[in-house]
């Protein structure tokens, strides 16, 4: 009975020992778990913390817009007044863009004259993508709208062509070189002055001007212009024509008073008359090709650019004009002074009918923007 009960006794501190290992034994791992947690707890905040400031760290790359060069042919220098709306719409660019976007200026002609650069344009190929351009510039390549811009005595002052160029109809002649398939759209406006001749040897009146050789750049209507007041259109290149005029292959030439300084005409063609035929009005156009090639938030950083340009053209023109008339009068250039225009605009009469043809009520509705 001793031994029986001895056996018993032995067997439940058996059981004892076992379930109390078997109870331990869980406990050391359930309490290591925590610790084998803490890492992860620690890691995931320092894990997450770089991909929470991703975004910021990748923000300027996502808003930022691929660079861009356009390359932006003048035929004047730098220092006349397009030169310098050239200038101001190019670092108004690279402001707006962040310097994403630059305007390559190539000034002075390198590029060619406006009707060279503007075959480059519309041939395509992309080594010009923007161009400054006289508005008649435009009329030997469809520009019918563009075309009454240039037309002789249409505006009579420059505040008359502001109003033109901030009306309704203004984005109408822009556009048009667009949708009549040229490949180019003008994307503001601007103005050199207005456009005067000037020659070789002194002249007193318009009736001097019979039998002379005026440089023209083959548009029909400088090319009326010049056979109504009785000479002779010439056709030579930009880049031509101070040897042309030194040479005697031409008597004279007209352009704005600025543009006539900055290219040194005077050393050949030391006399003017303000005859004032034409304002220079100016469109800079881009070829459909590189617009297309832009993000819309370009093609805006180019329009409101060119707001601004246009704005400072307007502001400066006037003035430059006058400070470099006083200059050459200084210089000793024989300027003549037209006190009545109207025999002018007499002589004109036939160019301005034949080239309104078609398009007389929307020739009305520049000529009553005068008021």
């Amino acid at each position: 009975m001793k031994k029986k009960l001895l056996s018993v006794m032995l067997g439940l501190a058996m059981v004892v020992s076992v379930t109390a290992c078997g109870v331990t034994a869980p406990e050391a791992p359930a309490a290591e778990a925590p610790k084998a947690e803490a890492p992860a707890a620690t890691e995931t905040p320092a894990a997450e913390e770089p991909a929470a400031e991703e975004p910021a760290a990748e923000e300027p790359a996502a808003a930022a817009e691929p660079e861009v060069t356009l390359v932006y042919a003048e035929v004047n220098p730098l220092d006349t007044i397009v030169g310098q709306m050239a200038t101001e719409f190019a670092n108004k660019v690279s402001e707006l863009s962040g310097g994403t976007m630059k305007i390559d200026i190539q000034a002075s002609g390198v590029l060619g004259s406006e009707n060279d650069v503007l075959d480059t344009m519309l041939g395509g190929g992309g080594t010009i993508d923007m161009s400054r351009i006289s508005a008649f510039a435009l009329t030997s390549y469809g520009g019918e709208k563009s075309m009454l811009l240039s037309l002789p005595y249409t505006f009579v002052s420059r505040e008359h062509y502001w109003n033109f160029a901030s009306s309704d109809l203004a984005s109408e002649f822009l556009l048009e070189p667009h949708e009549n398939g040229s490949g180019v759209r003008g994307l503001f406006y601007g103005e050199e002055g207005f456009r005067h001749f000037f020659t070789v040897n002194e002249i007193s009146g318009m009736e001097d001007l019979a039998g002379m050789k005026l440089r023209v750049s083959n548009d029909p209507v400088m090319n009326g212009l010049v056979e109504s007041l009785g000479a002779s259109p010439t056709v030579v290149s930009f880049n031509e024509l101070y040897s042309a005029l030194q040479t005697g292959v031409v008597d004279g030439a007209e352009q704005p008073i600025a543009n006539y300084k900055s290219n040194a005409f005077p050393e050949v063609a030391p006399c003017m008359i303000l005859d004032g035929h034409t304002l220079g009005a100016i469109q800079v156009i881009i070829t459909d090709e590189a617009w297309d090639s832009l993000t819309e938030e370009q093609q805006n950083i180019l329009m409101e650019a060119g707001e601004y340009a246009s704005q400072f053209n307007k502001k400066i023109s006037a003035d430059a004009e006058n400070e470099v008339l006083e200059q050459l009068k200084a210089d000793g250039i024989k300027i003549v002074e037209v006190p009545d225009v109207t025999p002018w605009q007499e002589a004109v009469k036939g160019v301005i009918e034949e080239n309104t043809k078609g398009q007389e009520e929307l020739y009305q509705k520049i000529l009553d923007m005068a008021n």
